[in-house]
């Protein structure tokens, strides 16, 4: 029995189906989603869609690239999951990409970005258990965000989201972003770990000043603490460098990313160097999906894509474009408090709730997101050209228009 809906009631089934079935946790944009191609998705009706979410960084590559379907279509015929209790071809030159180009030195592979902060917490405990059984204070960032499971949520410098499941992990000590005074006192002998995002997405894209996190960095190596970069969702490109971090000379004793590295199949990783690079033993840690030889076949390609300077230089060159175009139109329009982010993660801030200028985006077909209430958050497809850039600016420049009148 064909089980699709038709067409004209395929949204409102749908919706029922979850209003009686799912966990009420997500407040969904009324669009049902059937597929994509390039920088475009299509709803149940047909309409067409530029993307500039990419289901929230992840599909960086855009829909149907021709090469990630020849290796889901070669892989899949072969071999998509087999456990870790055996070897399989890809976990290794993909552990040995991205170590090498991150100076890392090992890596650990899950399949979601909060299992790799869940990894990271662990390795920090880890290293930190052998130096003193006080030594296990974190210290975070106001309105950071690394995920919805119990560890990483401890470490979410945002309290509507912990809150209701406390008690969490203790001894967490959340401080302004790009504040070195607040940082230096919330560091000390017993700090396990310091955690931080490069550039804040969930939080409303905010980058983090270099001399922060320089300071981060010499804390942690004066508290024999470790440090953490999460660039779940800024790593693997999204800046204009594989990892937000390098527009810096400075590398982190752990660094987890996922979203893009899959370019849409769920792959994370979490890598370190040094001590804590060797933290973890046999039988410490594990995961039951993390590194199948799908996952990881599909992120030797997307780093092989990823790895040209011209594709970096086209990244950089879209997101000034972006980023230039609504900075103009700021100007224009007083609500706009700000513009800011770095490459193709940017953020447009509003002195009122962002509801209803996404809502007339969604409507003329650009997608993007609200978050922390007052921001659009854009995070657009790698591949995507100029005149998919000012499509965008244009759509942008007549929902502010229309909330102006509102």
């Amino acid at each position: 029995m064909d089980t699709a809906p038709s067409t004209t009631t395929a949204l409102k089934r749908i919706q029922d189906l979850e209003a009686q079935y799912l966990f009420s946790t997500y407040t969904r944009v009324p669009l049902l989603l059937e597929r994509g191609k390039g920088v475009f998705v299509y709803d149940s009706t047909g309409k067409k869609y530029l993307d500039f979410i990419t289901g929230i960084g992840v599909n960086a590559l855009g829909y149907a690239h021709p090469r990630l379907l020849a290796v889901i279509k070669e892989q899949s015929k072969l071999l998509i999951h087999s456990s870790n209790m055996y070897y399989n071809a890809y976990q290794g030159p993909l552990a040995e990409k991205l170590t090498k180009a991150s100076r890392m030195e090992r890596a650990f592979f899950t399949v979601s970005g909060a299992e790799a902060a869940e990894c990271a917490l662990k390795v920090a405990r880890a290293v930190a258990q052998k130096i003193s059984p006080d030594k296990y204070e974190l210290v975070a960032v106001d309105h950071s965000f690394h995920g919805r499971t119990m560890g990483a949520l401890s470490v979410t410098g945002q309290t509507e989201y912990r809150t209701p499941f406390g008690p969490l992990l203790p001894k967490v000590h959340f401080v302004p972003a790009n504040d070195v005074a607040a940082l230096t006192a919330a560091v000390n002998a017993n700090t396990c770990a310091i955690i931080l995002e490069p550039v804040q997405g969930e939080g409303g894209i905010h980058v983090l000043e270099t001399s922060f996190l320089r300071a981060a960095a010499d804390l942690a190596r004066q508290h024999q603490a470790s440090l953490i970069f999460d660039e779940i969702q800024c790593g693997m490109g999204r800046t204009g460098k594989l990892f937000a971090h390098q527009w810096t000379d400075l590398v982190p004793d752990i660094l987890i990313t996922a979203k893009p590295i899959a370019s849409g199949y769920p792959l994370g990783a979490c890598m370190a160097r040094g001590a804590a690079a060797t933290a973890l033993t046999s039988h410490s840690h594990g995961t039951t999906f993390g590194g199948g030889p799908l996952a990881c076949r599909l992120g030797i390609e997307v780093l092989d894509i990823l790895d040209r300077e011209e594709m970096y230089a086209h990244i950089r060159a879209m997101g000034e474009r972006l980023k230039q175009g609504l900075e103009v139109l700021a100007k224009k329009h007083k609500f706009v408090k700000e513009v800011r982010g770095k490459g193709l993660m940017l953020g447009m801030e509003f002195d009122r709730p962002a509801k209803p200028v996404f809502d007339s985006m969604v409507e003329q077909g650009l997608l993007a997101n609200v978050t922390h209430t007052y921001t659009i958050r854009m995070l657009p497809p790698y591949i995507l050209e100029e005149q998919h850039v000012d499509k965008a600016l244009r759509i942008v420049g007549k929902a502010l228009r229309a909330a102006k009148k509102a």
